[in-house]
């Protein structure tokens, strides 16, 4: 299983949001290009590490940074050999929780913690929203909001809804980075919501992936977001999925105690962990 940034469906992800796209021999590579003075080079995850095509494409694109984010500690090492260091604020999750899907519903929700087990019931709860094409929502006030079949309108309730959500002083994707997002992996997407809280799920390659979340005062008090997460894991293993990411825990090599409060949260699922060697960086001034 390749990670989902070596995907066919991330890379045009990414050339839809203003990024330019290498795929060679099944790796992608990213350039972000900046005026007069050249661009960046990344290149996260592959299946392995072909330093003459960083160098041809670094020549290339006059890059005065490259970033490599390798998958596993063999290839951290030949990186080190070749002058990259390792970078203290790295770009992805450098620790995550992984879930395994091949088992029945019972197996699932014995392996979570009775918290958790108690919240989501183990049932599916009715007035989540699943967003594909179609637009249907829960307002504050119970009432279901219906609309037309268009990409446009259906992203940007669910835009707006996040926005409303976390207020001002956190980031929220453009509403054109969500299009792009479902346009790319189609039924692979989904994005859930239920009252104030919403979550983005992305399968790639046979793995599920917890994208990206959020959750409002009302979804923190109410524990709403467990329920989102079971609905996304069911999803997932109704769709061929084989494991579950939950794209990043707390990591006491590159610690971020603002982690640990939803680290204690995706634990309380189950799975077990896995590291990634972090992100090595290069620069050519």
């Amino acid at each position: 299983m390749v990670d989902i940034r070596q995907t066919v469906q991330y890379a045009n992800y990414l050339s839809k949001i203003g990024w330019g796209v290498e795929r060679v021999g099944e790796i992608n590579y990213f350039i972000k290009k900046f005026p007069l003075v050249g661009s960046i080079l990344k290149v996260q995850r592959p299946e392995e590490i072909r330093i003459n095509k960083i160098r041809e494409l670094s020549k290339k694109y006059r890059a005065f940074q490259i970033i490599i984010e390798p998958k596993t500690d063999f290839d951290a090492k030949f990186i080190l050999s070749l002058s990259f260091k390792l970078s203290k604020s790295p770009y992805l999750p450098t620790k995550t929780l992984i879930l395994e899907l091949m088992r029945s519903e019972k197996e699932l929700l014995k392996g979570m913690k009775k918290d958790a087990r108690r919240v989501v019931g183990g049932y599916v709860t009715p007035d989540i929203a699943f967003y594909k094409y179609e637009k249907l929502i829960k307002n504050e006030a119970g009432n279901v909001v219906k609309g037309d079949k268009n990409l446009q309108n259906t992203m940007g309730c669910f835009h707006e809804v996040w926005r409303g959500a976390v207020g001002i002083k956190k980031y929220v994707p453009p509403l054109s980075h969500l299009q792009s997002l479902k346009k790319s992996f189609k039924d692979n997407a989904l994005f859930l919501i239920y009252k104030d809280a919403g979550a983005i799920f992305l399968i790639a390659d046979e793995i599920a992936y917890y994208w990206q979340a959020f959750n409002g005062k009302i979804a923190r008090k109410n524990l709403y977001q467990y329920k989102i997460i079971w609905e996304g894991i069911l999803w997932a293993q109704k769709n061929g999925a084989k494991i579950f990411d939950f794209e990043g825990i707390y990591d006491e090599r590159f610690p971020n105690k603002s982690w640990l409060g939803f680290t204690h949260f995706k634990k309380s699922f189950g799975g077990y962990e896995l590291k990634y060697p972090g992100t090595f960086v290069k620069w050519f001034l």
